[in-house]
Formats: structure tokens, C-alpha cells, sequence
């Protein structure tokens, strides 16, 4: 900046610089464009320079007479078709040149007085034939100190200009509407009408202006007083003076700053708010996870106490049974052990088997049901926030890739996939037998039975022990020639044996089946787990990263908010 600066400007100059770097190095993290953090970048650059003085408005308007009025020099070409189909930057310089710049920008420089102070840059027109240039147009508007905006008095405020001008409005530019052509009016009336009109639209449309003139461009070359033009002028010079200048030229860039970090604000908070709902819905399928495992506990404990009961009354059965069979009355009875072992078998063992091997299928059953009805769940909660989020995406491409939306929807689109196809790929049978074969596995590496058993015929060759030791007692009563003494004794070591190994069965076969039945259902809740595993970790850590954003942009817009007040004081 050209300006010689006191000391409140210097501090003022310093803390706007530390701002905007700051704001660069944040919008480096966001999803801000490429595009857009460049219009900053450049903003911030144009600290460095020379005031920009930035023309625009429709071909015909009379921008490019406008500027050769304002030069006091014919620099610009003027005709009633566009002629400007470039973007034209006039410096200062000695000799006339015309040269080709970065970006389509051409470069044109004059000796005239004027451009020592100032650049100008005449645009094309916001209607041009050539379209291409509008995009160029309005990436070059945030680099703007200050906007001339042309409307013709003939047509003023047409549609493209309106939406041209909230365009530059969004960048937070100061802007002074020019009416252009008044010479072709009758009389100050119908001037008056026209400037009223373009003050009551632009109010309407962007909010207050800071000024707007009514001139003639062409009575201003001509010289002729009644051009317009000496208040307009005068207004430049009061507004362009070392202080103007130099407020105009911090305001620029902290406009650009103020715009893009409300932009992202905006957009991490909706995003933060897509992010809430996702953890909500990821709390809701993780209680219903704890609250599945509670119930499955607790039922399965349920189901489980009725394998132990049968197991528990065919206890009491053979102990009844050793009542009964050791008296006296029954040795005859005993010592035929064929007919012992059919008696127990019928009476003792009965239809356990069966009955445990319906009850464990009926576990399994249920067991399987469980966790299919779950993933059932987790997928239907998976497919609602999928469709509720696509809604929010305008647009048949869908998100951008690399974007929270995109990124998001990925891991969504991936998890729904994997739930369906557990839930349409589900086989009950196959999971029921796949169950069932671990418990019997379970069984078998207890001891209790062979390869190929089934837990109830497990419960019978276990139970054999126990006769098989009983029939011992038989013999060694027999043998002692059934003493009166011998007898009661035997009986109760007997009982006490059967009952020992009953219980041991019991046990055995109990802790089996719950350590094989308590494995299945964790490893059915961490399947689910480890399926929304990798969604959950992406909103747990986008969710953080984003609230530091939100924090810093909060700090920064309030940061930026301060020095334009200061700026306006």
C-alpha cells in the first residue's frame, strides 16, 4: 500500500493481515473450493497494490465510454456491439501497450495521471455474447477494492444485472451505482424516475447502496457541464482520499474473508447437525445392542434352568430309585441285571434325552431368530438415515468426492450392504445346525460323549457310569451275605455316589452349554460391531474435527466482524 500510515492504522493493517492469514490457513482445512480460497488468497495480495477500481455491467451499458470519461483519454474501444470480450486491466505506464496477462486477463497501460493512484479493470458485459468470460468475471470481483456498477438509462436494472450485482454483494464489495446514457431522457423528471427506480430495486435486492449517480458519458467527453459527472467525481475523490483508500483496501479483503468463513460455518454446522443425527442413531443401535445382550442373558438363563431341571428330576428320580431297589425285599431283584438296567433306563433316565435334545433345538431356534431379528434392525436404521441424508443432496452427480457427504454416504452405502446381505442371505437351518454342532462339540470336549453323539444320548452314556457303579454296590451287598448293617451303609454310599456324579453330570453339562450358547451370542453382537465399527469411527472423528473447525471459524468471524466495525467508525 502506497499510503503513508499512522500508528493506529499500522496496528490496524497488522491485525487485519494476522487475521486473514489465519482465516487462509483454516479455510486450508475446510471444505472450502480451490477456487474460492484462491479469491482470498488474491484478496489478500491486493493489500501489496495499487487501489483497484473494478467496472461492470452489461455491453451497451456504456462501460467502456464510462471509463474513457473517467481517464479523460480514449483508452477504452466503444461501439453498440460488445467490445469488450476480455477482461482489460489499465495501469499506469509510459508508454501505450497492450499485452496478454494470466488468467485471460489483458493488461493495459497509458500514461495517465489517474492510474498513478488507481488500476481499473473493465469487465465484459454480464449479458456478453461471449459467455465464458462472465466466470471470469466474477472469480476477478473479490480482488475488487471498489465496484462502479453500469446500468443504462434506457433499460435500467435488467435481469442479468440483478443477478450480476448479488453476486458481487455476496463477496461483501462496496458498490456505487452508475446510471449511464441520461442524455437520451427528457428532462430532470425523468431522470429523477429512473434514479428511483434503481434505488428502490437495488434496496430490495442487496440492501442499502452506498451512493448512486445519474451521468452521461458521453456529454462528459463532449465536456458539456450537464454530464453528471462532477459530483461523481467528487465523490471519488472524497472516498479514494489516503484514509478512504486505505479503509476500502482492508475492507475488501476482510470482506472475502467474512464471506467464506460464514459460508463454511454454515456448512459445519449443517454437517455437524447430519453428525448428531448419526450419533444418535449409532447410541440408539448400541442400547439396543446392550439391551439385546441383557434380554438374551436373562432369556437364555430362562431356557437354560429347564435343561437343568430335567436333568435335576431325573436326579431325584435315581435316587428314589436306589431307595427303592436296595432292601432287603429286592436282592432277588438285584442280582438280575438286565432287568436292573431296564428299570433304571425306564424309570430313571425316562425320556430326558429326548426332552433335552427338544429343549436345546428349541434354544437354538431361538438363539438364531434373535440375532437375524437384529440385524434386521440395525439395517432398517442404517436405510433410514441413508434416505433421510440423500435428500439433503441437490443434484443427480451426487456428493462431491472427498467431501463429509460423500465419504459419509460411502461408509452408509458399504454398512447397508453388508446388513443386507447377512439379512437376505440368512439361512436359519444352516445357522440352527451350525449352532447345534458347537454345543454338541462343547459336549464332546467334556468327555460326556463320542463323536456323532447328541447331547441327550450324551446324558444316558454319562448316567451309565453311575449305574454302572451302582451295580457294583449290588455286588458287594451280595457278597457280604446282605448284613443287616452292610446293607443301609452300601445304600447311602450308593446314593451319595449317584447323586455326586449327577450332580458333576449336570454341571458339566450346563457350564458346557452356557460357555458354547454365551460365545454365540458375542459373536453375534460382534459381527454387528464390527460392521458399523468403521461408520462409527468416522462420525465419532469427522464430528471432532469439525467442532474444532466450527470453533475457529466462530472465533474468526467474530475476529473479522470487529475490524470491519472499526473499519466503519
Amino acid at each position: 500500500m502506497e499510503l503513508v500510515l499512522n500508528s493506529q492504522q499500522e496496528e490496524l493493517l497488522k491485525q487485519t493481515r494476522k487475521t486473514l492469514g489465519r482465516t487462509r490457513d483454516i479455510l486450508g482445512q475446510t471444505a472450502v473450493s480451490a477456487n474460492e480460497r484462491q479469491a482470498l488468497i488474491n484478496s489478500i495480495h491486493q493489500l501489496d497494490e495499487l487501489f483497484l477500481l473494478v467496472v461492470a455491467g452489461e455491453f451497451n451499458s456504456g462501460k467502456s465510454a464510462f471509463i474513457n470519461a473517467i481517464l479523460g483519454e480514449s483508452l477504452q474501444q466503444e461501439g453498440v456491439t460488445p467490445t469488450t470480450d476480455q477482461i482489460y486491466w489499465l495501469k499506469y505506464g509510459q508508454m501505450r501497450e497492450k499485452k496478454p496477462g494470466e488468467r485471460g486477463i489483458w493488461e493495459k497501460t497509458a500514461p495517465i495521471d489517474l492510474l498513478r493512484e488507481l488500476s481499473i479493470v473493465d469487465t465484459p458485459g454480464t449479458n456478453a455474447i461471449l459467455r465464458e468470460h462472465e466466470t471470469l468475471t466474477t472469480e476477478f470481483i473479490p480482488r475488487s477494492d471498489l465496484v462502479l456498477f453500469i446500468t443504462s438509462a434506457d433499460r435500467p436494472f435488467t435481469e442479468s444485472e440483478r443477478g450480476f450485482l448479488v453476486q458481487i454483494q455476496e463477496w461483501g464489495k462496496k458498490i456505487v451505482l452508475i446510471i449511464n446514457k441520461i442524455d437520451i431522457l427528457r428532462g430532470e423528471d425523468e431522470i429523477q424516475q429512473v434514479i428511483d427506480f434503481v434505488c428502490n430495486a437495488a434496496q430490495k435486492l442487496v440492501g442499502s447502496v452506498p451512493a448512486v449517480f445519474a451521468v452521461s458519458a458521453k456529454l462528459a467527453q463532449a465536456g458539456a457541464v450537464e454530464s453528471g459527472f462532477a459530483s461523481l467525481e467528487a465523490y471519488i475523490r472524497e472516498a479514494l482520499d489516503d484514509n478512504g483508500r486505505f479503509r476500502l483496501k482492508l475492507a475488501n479483503p476482510l470482506g472475502v474473508a467474512y464471506r467464506l468463513v460464514a459460508q463454511q460455518r454454515a456448512a459445519v454446522e449443517t454437517d455437524l447437525a447430519v453428525l448428531k443425527k448419526d450419533n444418535a442413531m449409532l447410541d440408539d443401535v448400541q442400547r439396543q445392542m446392550l439391551y439385546y445382550n441383557e434380554d438374551m442373558q436373562r432369556n437364555f438363563k430362562a431356557r437354560l434352568s429347564e435343561i437343568d431341571n430335567l436333568l435335576y428330576a431325573m436326579e431325584n428320580r435315581g435316587t428314589a430309585f436306589f431307595d427303592d431297589r436296595l432292601r432287603l425285599a429286592r436282592v432277588p431283584q438285584l442280582l438280575r441285571s438286565k432287568q436292573l438296567e431296564y428299570d433304571y433306563e425306564k424309570e430313571v433316565v425316562a425320556d430326558t434325552p429326548e426332552r433335552i435334545e427338544q429343549q436345546v433345538s428349541e434354544l437354538v431356534d431361538w438363539l438364531v431368530e434373535q440375532d437375524l431379528r437384529q440385524w434386521t434392525a440395525v439395517s432398517d436404521h442404517l436405510t433410514t438415515r441413508s434416505a433421510e441424508h440423500s435428500v439433503r443432496i441437490v443434484g443427480d452427480g451426487g456428493p462431491r468426492e472427498g467431501t463429509l457427504a460423500h465419504d459419509r454416504q460411502r461408509l452408509i452405502d458399504s454398512i447397508g450392504k453388508a446388513t443386507n446381505r447377512a439379512v437376505d442371505s440368512y439361512d436359519k437351518e444352516k445357522e440352527a445346525e451350525a449352532m447345534a454342532l458347537g454345543a454338541r462339540q462343547a459336549v464332546l470336549n467334556t468327555g460326556l460323549a463320542g463323536v456323532g453323539v447328541g447331547l441327550g444320548v450324551a446324558v444316558v452314556v454319562a448316567t451309565h457310569v453311575a449305574f454302572l457303579d451302582f451295580t457294583g454296590v449290588v455286588a458287594g451287598v451280595a457278597a457280604a451275605a446282605l448284613g443287616l448293617l452292610i446293607l443301609p451303609a452300601r445304600k447311602r454310599q450308593a446314593k451319595k455316589e449317584f447323586s455326586e456324579k449327577l450332580t458333576e453330570l449336570r454341571e458339566t453339562l450346563v457350564d458346557s452349554l452356557t460357555k458354547q450358547f454365551e460365545s454365540e451370542i458375542r459373536h453375534s453382537t460382534r459381527r454387528i460391531e464390527d460392521t458399523t465399527a468403521p461408520f462409527t469411527r468416522f462420525v465419532r472423528a469427522e464430528e471432532a474435527k469439525l467442532s474444532g473447525q466450527h470453533d475457529s471459524l466462530v472465533e474468526l468471524e467474530g475476529q473479522i466482524t470487529g475490524l470491519q466495525a472499526i473499519l466503519r467508525e
